[in-house]
């Protein structure tokens, strides 16, 4: 017989609670039980279809998987729930199909394209760098950069005592007082580009993410939002690799 058990934090991602990532934090948080027994290890083995989960004292079932495209303005938080926060990524897509969360993350004052779903393992393989997945922002910092730096920024550099992937740059336009570039990047660590470029002595005035693998923000005006097609959302699980 196959064994149908699958990891705890892996079936809250299926069943469209979080991503992988939130599903362990949810899990660790003491909200998860399975069979009325809390539950606090990620790595706990499942199954989905006789072990009865809850989160929150709220039973789980598996739902229709839901894709949006948002264009975040600054000063929304790209959180679910943010207590500090005045307003949430949440606060903006009003729907209620599903329950969404945000692929990833933008910090509060960047703005752009971000996608919202429940799919968890979609939204893992968009994540993760080991899948590649591309991600296009167009950014303004401090002073002129020079071309010597740009190189050393493509190749890598250490953060915090890991070296970054490497990435493309390109320059949009150049003065003495600020440059405006496109960086294309695989990863997407805490506050990456800010801490990239503060590390070669130019500080990030804005930042907007204007592709996320195959899709592209278009003339999507700040703070709207949409589904994506059926052939967008086809296009991205191609590109992650989800069958």
């Amino acid at each position: 017989m196959v064994d149908q058990k699958i990891r705890l934090q892996v079936a809250l991602a299926q069943l469209g609670f979080a991503s992988r990532r939130g599903a362990a934090e949810i899990i660790k948080a003491g909200r998860v039980r399975v069979n009325a027994r809390p539950a606090f290890k990620p790595g706990q083995r499942v199954n989905l279809e006789k072990d009865a989960i809850t989160v929150d004292g709220e039973a789980t079932r598996i739902q229709k998987k839901v894709y949006f495209l948002l264009n975040k303005p600054g000063g929304v938080v790209a959180s679910v729930k943010d207590k500090y926060a005045g307003q949430t990524v949440l606060d903006l897509i009003r729907q209620k199909d599903a329950r969404i969360y945000p692929v990833g993350r933008l910090d509060k004052d960047t703005t752009g394209l971000m996608l919202l779903t429940n799919d968890g393992e979609l939204a893992y393989r968009l994540t993760h760098p080991k899948f590649g997945i591309k991600k296009i922002y167009q950014v303004c910092v401090k002073g002129s950069v020079s071309r010597r730096k740009l190189r050393k920024l493509e190749a890598g550099i250490l953060l915090e005592g890991e070296k970054t992937l490497p990435c493309k740059i390109k320059v949009i336009a150049g003065k003495k007082e600020a440059a405006r570039l496109e960086i294309q990047l695989t990863e997407g660590r805490k506050r990456q580009i800010k801490k990239m470029f503060a590390a070669l002595g130019h500080p990030v005035l804005a930042i907007e993410r204007t592709a996320f693998g195959p899709l592209e923000l278009g003339a999507l005006k700040a703070g709207r939002w949409r589904r994506l097609k059926a052939s967008e959302a086809a296009e991205l699980k191609k590109a992650a690799g989800v069958t």
